[in-house]
């Protein structure tokens, strides 16, 4: 159980020009959602310009990362975005950590920077963290080093796990950050990612992403509802972030569940 309300972010990190990014962040926040989220690929907007970008054309959406590849920046270099991110957007700013995604190396080679040992990563989140201020923070985790790092230091932990775990997998996980967290887990607002959502998903969709999994939800507006009720009383996930593609067919579950 969980006394936190229901929020939602959209994940989004391409656009062809301003004012379609410009046009996607106002949408986001006419719907309801929380937070718009940009990913830390070379393949994907720089996040930082980008959350800035959304942040200059919304008044009440907060922007973030989800999640910053710590090998990319120094920490020094991300406390002082983190700063001026702050400071411009009126604290709508939260930034989000990880370790580095399975090809995040390769994108690491490409900046010139060394990608680092799985230890020396969390090593570096852990640092990160520790020179940012004011700034709400969420770790994407699921090994046992970055959740107890998460369990320790972070606002928000997401699950960082594929969309074809069950809830069981899922609940195994949560454990284990019950156990690492203990008297402060219940402060932790828990987070997971849907990679496909909607009453009836493409099929390129459910082929990349799979058909089962508490990443894939379908169904009516009811039986979504009720599924994201019934994770957060038996998990307690109460902030969900979903791949904008889906954000348009997602959104009447937002309507129906944020902030209750």
């Amino acid at each position: 159980m969980t006394d936190h309300p229901f929020r939602f972010g959209a994940v989004a990190g391409q656009a062809p020009d301003a004012g379609a990014w410009t046009g996607l962040a106002r949408r986001a926040e006419s719907l309801g959602y929380a937070t718009l989220l940009v990913p830390d690929t070379l393949g994907t907007l720089s996040p930082f310009t980008a959350a800035a970008v959304a942040a200059t054309a919304t008044t009440t959406l907060r922007v973030g990362t989800y999640v910053l590849s710590v090998a990319n920046r120094t920490p020094a270099a991300v406390a002082w975005e983190c700063a001026t991110l702050h400071t411009l957007t009126g604290g709508r700013f939260e930034l989000g950590l990880g370790a580095g995604r399975p090809d995040a190396e390769r994108d690491a080679a490409t900046l010139g920077v060394r990608f680092g040992t799985p230890g020396q990563r969390v090593s570096r989140v852990a640092e990160t963290i520790d020179a940012v201020k004011d700034v709400p923070i969420l770790v994407a985790a699921s090994g046992t080093r970055l959740l107890r790092l998460a369990a320790r230091k972070a606002d928000t932990v997401a699950l960082g796990v594929p969309p074809q775990y069950t809830e069981e997998q899922v609940a195994a996980k949560l454990d284990e950050l019950y156990e690492l967290a203990g008297d402060r887990f219940h402060d932790l607002e828990l987070g997971m990612n849907l990679a496909c959502a909607g009453a009836a998903p493409p099929e390129w969709a459910l082929r990349r992403f799979g058909r089962t999994g508490t990443g894939i939800l379908t169904g009516t507006l009811e039986e979504m509802a009720d599924t994201l009720r019934r994770r957060r009383d038996r998990l307690g996930i109460s902030y969900i972030s979903v791949n904008a593609q889906f954000m348009e067919e997602f959104a009447p579950v937002v309507e129906r569940l944020a902030g209750t």
